[in-house]
């Protein structure tokens, strides 16, 4: 957003909306196939948006969410409606963007995230970080906000008001979610759940291994005997993978160590000056493994990788981010399969409900006949 003081004026327009694009919508431009999950939550999706009514599309991670959105967006478009996909991380909508732009061709579309260069920019459909709905004052018939649960947005009551101060009073709000709260369960009432992946596999089920005291081990310039053997062996297959750690401290500690072994072994953070450039390597594949904080438990899909996480047990990884990470492996229907590896200095709670809310959806998903 840039610096904001008390002493800055904040202008708001308040003259005529907006006129509407006079350019007849062309539809969407997609050419892929829906699964029948998928069919099923994009249905639902249509819906809501045609009778201006809430929904909570609650689907695994891996569901093919954005995909079940195309739909909705296109009837939203073809009643010259103003659609918003908004998302609470930078990397999500960097990759949301491409994806969006190839399948709407012919629409306007702005991105706006922090140094973006579109912020100025009429559009149809803006995609943009939950920050930046502060820009906006019933502006949207359609706000759809990815992956509702994650932080900043979910911990934010700024960010949530902003939210719901930019949509229209009559319009429709869409949650998106593999790890819904409570609250917002409770919140709307029009649900639809998918709990199979696009391609019909189950999710990788993590495992736990106990890996003793390894910020001693960080100490003494090593990592952890099963964390080494772990690295070693993805190496070795050549498969690329996410480490996800608890703290920047222990992140740099750990890529010094590796970097010895591979040189092209990077890590990443928020505040990272790097962070979009490593990441954009990563999905091309020049980095093997990418050392991340919870930065990356969404929105980085790579097709064939692993994931583990160094110090399962800190209390930044929560059951709602280990799902996530977990999340990342196997989405590809090429490479269903991957492991998932929490190494940890004793179990937690979250550790344990995390792995019982994926075999649970696993569960679901072989009952459930679309």
């Amino acid at each position: 957003m840039g610096r904001v003081s008390e002493c800055t004026p904040l202008i708001k327009w308040t003259g005529p909306c907006r006129p509407k694009s006079e350019a007849a919508f062309t539809g969407l431009k997609w050419e892929g196939k829906l699964s029948n999950a998928q069919q099923k939550g994009s249905d639902r999706m249509v819906y809501a948006v045609r009778n201006q009514q809430d929904l909570l599309l609650w689907a695994v991670c891996g569901a093919g969410k954005t995909e079940m959105l195309f739909h909705g967006i296109e009837a939203a478009l073809s009643e010259n409606k103003q659609v918003c996909l908004a998302a609470p991380r930078t990397d999500v909508i960097l990759e949301l963007t491409p994806r969006l732009r190839a399948a709407f061709p012919e629409v306007k579309i702005a991105s706006l995230y922090g140094g973006s260069e579109e912020r100025f920019q009429e559009a149809d459909l803006v995609i943009a970080t939950t920050h930046q709905l502060m820009r906006f004052t019933a502006a949207f018939d359609v706000l759809i906000i990815d992956e509702v649960d994650a932080f900043p947005f979910s911990a934010d009551e700024k960010l949530q008001f902003a939210a719901a101060r930019a949509r229209k009073p009559d319009s429709s709000l869409i949650y998106l979610t593999a790890t819904p709260s409570e609250k917002i369960k409770e919140a709307i009432s029009l649900h639809v759940q998918i709990p199979q992946r696009y391609h019909g596999h189950p999710l990788p089920v993590p495992s736990f291994t106990w890996c003793g005291h390894y910020k001693r081990a960080l100490q003494k310039k090593r990592l952890p005997e099963p964390l080494q053997q772990w690295v070693t062996d993805r190496l070795s297959l050549n498969k690329q993978a996410f480490l996800f750690v608890p703290s920047i401290s222990i992140l740099k500690d750990t890529v010094a160590i590796l970097k010895e072994q591979n040189a092209a072994i990077e890590g990443v953070y928020a505040e990272d000056p790097n962070r979009k450039e490593k990441v954009q390597k990563f999905r091309d594949g020049a980095i093997p493994i990418i050392v991340t904080t919870t930065i990356l438990e969404r929105g980085v899909t790579i097709p064939d990788s692993d994931a583990a996480v160094l110090g399962a047990e800190a209390g930044i990884f929560t059951e709602s981010a280990l799902v996530q990470i977990a999340g990342r492996v196997g989405r590809s229907a090429a490479h269903p399969d991957g492991d998932v590896r929490f190494f940890h200095y004793g179990k937690t709670e979250a550790m344990i409900r995390a792995k019982k809310h994926i075999e649970m959806m696993n569960e679901e998903a072989e009952k459930v006949t679309f």
